[in-house]
């Protein structure tokens, strides 16, 4: 399907939502009304760039064409998580609905900020325009929005969460911090910046399990793949499994920045999708055990992190740019009785 003819279709508000949800039952949140379905929502967090709206797009498409219920919801500030889903289109996000209606006096509606293909329901949460606000506020305040809309009560198999991994403030650690998630997957490639952000990520669900959270590694999906190995090895140490590897492949390159879906039931990339969709479904919630700087920079060798850089400590005399006079002390010293 070309990318002008792919629909943005609205989707239709339940009659019964509107019963908020409270982040302390989250983490077991029961959707479908009365139903008792038990939802999996999973966070993606990774470096930005590294392709967790690639991967996402094509995960939700796949576990969508197996006949799950699935809502993509975008928590990324640059709102691209429904971009390559829609064929390139924009996606209006919530906070900019949000406000646009606040100002004519209206309702925000679900048609007017959740759509859908192919069985997959997609959402952005949006954010602030560069330098007029901060963007983990503004994830907060979506999430307020999303509750008012009665997300509690929507009837899904699935809902996938796409943030930052590169923002450490509050409001992209929401999902872990307060159990708005089962589970957490993070995106990486065999290069040290996104296996930071990994670690860092897996350090946060560490220490909000301490403080009694619930939420969980599922494991990494291993993007870009060039065959090195430090990926792999990251989630070895680190006690997490890999859920599927992408290769680095110019085809699939070429197909995402055109906006097409790789992961289509059939095509040739699917079985990576397949796969992925399956092990997500029966990976558990795991601790994992966080790298040290050393550690971490061990998965590289000396060549590529700089490891054997020596440190040399500066002295007085080189910020000032000349040999620096003692001054004598201003300390009054009294003799003790």
């Amino acid at each position: 399907m070309s990318r002008a003819s792919i629909p943005l279709t609205a989707v239709t508000a339940r009659p019964d939502a509107g019963a908020p949800f409270s982040a302390s039952e989250a983490g077991g949140l029961s959707t479908g009304g009365g139903t008792g379905k038990r939802a999996q929502i999973i966070a993606i967090y990774g470096k930005g760039g590294i392709g967790k709206s690639f991967t996402l797009a094509n995960l939700s498409y796949m576990l969508a064409q197996q006949g799950r219920k699935v809502l993509l919801l975008g928590c990324d500030p640059k709102s691209d998580t429904t971009t390559l889903l829609f064929g390139g289109r924009a996606c209006p996000t919530i906070l900019a609905t949000s406000a646009s209606k606040k100002a004519a006096g209206e309702q925000v509606r679900i048609g007017d900020v959740c759509f859908k293909r192919d069985g997959v329901f997609a959402m952005e949460l949006g954010g602030p325009e560069v330098g007029r606000g901060c963007g983990g506020r503004g994830i907060i305040h979506g999430f307020e929005l999303l509750e008012r809309l009665g997300f509690h009560d929507w009837d899904f198999d699935y809902v996938l969460l796409d943030f930052l991994g590169d923002v450490v403030c509050g409001g992209f650690g929401l999902p872990i911090a307060r159990d708005l998630c089962q589970k957490v997957v993070v995106v990486g490639s065999n290069d040290l910046q996104s296996l930071y952000v990994a670690n860092n990520v897996c350090s946060a669900v560490e220490y909000f399990r301490r403080l009694g959270g619930n939420v969980g590694v599922a494991g990494m999906v291993v993007n870009k793949d060039d065959g090195t190995g430090e990926a792999a090895q990251f989630a070895g140490a680190v006690g997490i499994p890999v859920l599927a590897t992408i290769p680095a492949n110019d085809e699939i390159r070429r197909l995402s920045a055109s906006y097409q879906i790789v992961g289509r039931p059939g095509d040739t990339w699917a079985p990576l999708f397949e796969q992925l969709a399956d092990n997500l479904a029966e990976a558990p919630p795991l601790h994992p055990r966080p790298l040290g700087q050393d550690e971490l920079l061990a998965l590289f060798s000396g060549r590529d992190t700089g490891v054997t850089v020596a440190m040399e400590p500066a002295t007085l005399d080189d910020m000032c740019g000349q040999v620096a006079v003692a001054k004598p002390s201003l300390e009054v010293i009294y003799d003790e009785a």
